[in-house]
């Protein structure tokens, strides 16, 4: 299901947690919300999934609106970041809870998964370690094969081989069934692994919007060494955002088209130089830089 949202704002008090938010997800891809901590997220998040009504703007799902519509709603789920169980619950009476809740649940899948990832459905699950629980989340999420995966912070206390395997699960479901994901984080390297394409939001707006495959193949490092250090022209010709001078070597943040840079680097005659990708740490830096924003105070590592 392909995802929009049109000037979507929610406020709590006057305080705007939302701000005239705008953004469209393709059906099928893996979309990365990163911010900091009180960056809007995860009241974003509750507004995709229907938990909250806009207070203005609408959500719409291959162009119908989400709230108040339970056949749309029944093809999204949202996993909060503090996963939530009823009160003395198991993971098989939650199991039976979400198979009423989704019509696409998958029984089997279910008994699969608990399985695979040794979870005793008949174990309270107040019992279970905070990994555990988060496991027990995505068998269930998993297991009710939703259109749209929600998923705020979704890899907190998880270790890293059972990380590997949510994700490898995740990406079958996109293949095999287009499955569309939106997580929030505020790890950037993970998301930068992980998604299709990202965006940014600090205090409730949205700075940034990007494919991943635009961003890295318009941006990349140029480190080059000259008998004689080039005038300000060959800044400008490349489309140096920024560098860096060490003795005869520049290193240089380049940004635009990428495809003719080895045939302007050539014209200077260097004596070396070298092309390199940039982070998206490094890019988002220069990015939000141009913007007036520290990209530190918008991204916790």
């Amino acid at each position: 299901m392909n995802l929009e949202t049109r000037q979507l704002d929610k406020a709590f008090s006057r305080q705007k947690a939302v701000d005239a938010v705008t953004l469209t997800v393709t059906s099928g891809t893996i979309h990365g919300l990163l911010g900091s901590n009180g960056a809007g997220k995860t009241t974003f998040m509750k507004l995709l999934s229907g938990i909250y009504k806009p207070d203005r703007g609408e959500v719409l799902y291959d162009g119908s609106p989400v709230f108040e519509h339970p056949d749309i709603k029944d093809d999204v789920l949202f996993l909060n970041d503090i996963p939530y169980f009823f009160n003395g619950a198991t993971l098989e009476s939650m199991g039976r809870f979400y198979k009423s809740m989704y019509p696409r649940w998958s029984q089997k899948r279910f008994v699969q998964l608990a399985e695979h990832f040794s979870l005793d459905i008949k174990k309270p699950l107040s019992q279970l370690s905070k990994g555990m629980k988060r496991q027990a989340s995505f068998v269930l999420a998993f297991s009710a094969r939703p259109k749209v995966l929600l998923l705020d912070e979704p890899f907190d206390g998880l270790d890293p081989i059972v990380r590997r395997q949510v994700k490898n699960i995740m990406m079958q479901d996109i293949a095999n069934h287009e499955m569309t994901v939106i997580a929030s984080s505020h790890n950037l390297r993970e998301m930068e692994d992980l998604c299709d394409s990202v965006s940014i939001m600090h205090e409730g707006k949205l700075l940034f919007h990007r494919d991943l495959n635009e961003i890295k193949g318009s941006h990349c490092k140029l480190q080059i060494a000259f008998n004689t250090l080039p005038e300000e022209r060959f800044y400008r010709e490349m489309g140096v955002v920024h560098h860096e001078v060490k003795g005869r070597v520049i290193t240089c943040i380049i940004k635009g088209d990428m495809k003719h840079i080895e045939e302007k680097v050539t014209k200077y005659h260097p004596l070396m130089y070298d092309i390199l990708p940039l982070s998206l740490e490094e890019i988002f830096a220069y990015e939000m830089g141009e913007k007036g924003y520290e990209i530190s105070n918008i991204i916790v590592e």
